[in-house]
């Protein structure tokens, strides 16, 4: 019971009191959630492992197991049982056996489930196990652990005779990352875990949310064939959480139609991140009749304000003969786009009239 007790010395400044008891309760929240969720994973990992032992193609009755279990946990437990999903609890069982020493789930330094999916991506169990144990020690947030295994950190610490010079360019290098406070709570997963809305409002400014907002409706009142699929849409990769800002299928074209607005002008990352939103769709939720899906990437530049259509897959001559039909022109987006922007700028002149 003494963890759970928040504890804390009066001072003489009531909005610095109340701050850290808000900060702790959030943190001791978020640490009764995280080992429920990672011991969860684990469990789930444990058991895959155990029905997969069973097979005597253990590769090909695997791939069985978890794609039936996708389905049908899918089915009845909602979001976050994907194939990708439980093929990361049966890796993070593999690679981490002993996290638990028994069913209660007593460990100690225990990381965050995201933590614990990004060192997935480190196949060399000494290094896997030396980021985990400076994560843990050092308190790395997410961002820093990913930054440090892209980086090969401690390999280049392996092999330089100037470690501390190696490890101060480090910390300088994530220090934005580390003064991120409220990191735990932005986390995607921990919201899929207690099945509630990510809350995805930190990434939006007011200008995006009035911009977003009203495309949803333009985009329907062109009557065109759109059904609403989903806004702020969570995409998650082994590396990042990306959100698409609105998701719809157009039923006469048979598609899902993508589009994501940029505040800045469009830069070659934006563009790739774009057509991995593309790839990703067709992998995961297109269907075999329907055809391939439709990336707008909406740059809102204030010079000039820009679309790029992006379809893969060698369908160019497809999109150029039938799908242009059915889809906004260049010239009704950009139009639609500074329409907004204006009647935006003129709601905060009045705001700030008053």
């Amino acid at each position: 019971m003494e963890n759970n007790i928040i504890a804390y010395e009066k001072s003489e400044h009531i909005i610095d009191d109340m701050q850290h008891i808000i900060d702790v309760a959030q943190r001791k929240a978020y640490q009764s959630i995280n080992l429920v969720l990672v011991q969860r994973n684990w469990l789930l990992g444990k058991r895959i492992a155990e029905e997969v032992m069973q097979g005597e193609d253990r590769a090909e009755y695997g791939a069985k197991v978890i794609n039936m279990l996708a389905k049908e946990l899918t089915r009845t437990c909602g979001k976050g049982f994907t194939k990708t999903n439980l093929y990361s609890f049966y890796s993070f069982y593999q690679c981490f056996p002993e996290i638990f020493h028994s069913l209660r789930g007593k460990s100690q330094g225990l990381l965050s489930w995201t933590h614990y999916r990004t060192l997935l991506q480190v196949h060399d169990q000494v290094a896997r196990d030396w980021y985990a144990k400076e994560a843990a020690e050092e308190t790395w947030s997410v961002r820093t652990l990913q930054r440090n295994i892209s980086s090969q950190y401690y390999y280049r610490l392996l092999q330089t005779q100037k470690k501390e010079l190696v490890k101060q360019e480090m910390m300088e290098k994530t220090k934005s990352y580390q003064q991120d406070t409220l990191e735990f709570i932005k986390n995607p997963v921990i919201a899929e875990f207690l099945g509630l809305s990510s809350n995805t409002d930190f990434t939006e400014s007011e200008l995006e949310k009035s911009i977003i907002g009203n495309l949803q409706k333009f985009l329907l009142e062109l009557g065109k064939g759109y059904a609403f699929v989903a806004r702020q849409q969570h995409i998650r990769t082994e590396k990042e959480d990306y959100y698409i800002d609105l998701v719809f299928y157009n039923y006469i074209l048979k598609c899902y139609v993508l589009i994501d607005l940029k505040t800045t002008k469009v830069s070659h990352q934006d563009v790739g991140q774009m057509d991995m939103y593309v790839r990703m769709y067709d992998e995961l939720k297109r269907r075999e009749d329907d055809n391939p899906t439709i990336g707008i990437l909406l740059c809102t530049d204030t010079d000039e304000d820009i679309a790029r259509f992006s379809i893969l897959h060698g369908n160019e001559q497809l999109f150029a003969a039938k799908y242009k039909v059915y889809l906004p022109t260049e010239e009704e987006l950009r139009s639609e786009i500074e329409a907004q922007k204006t009647i935006f700028y003129l709601q905060q002149q009045e705001k700030n009239q008053e």
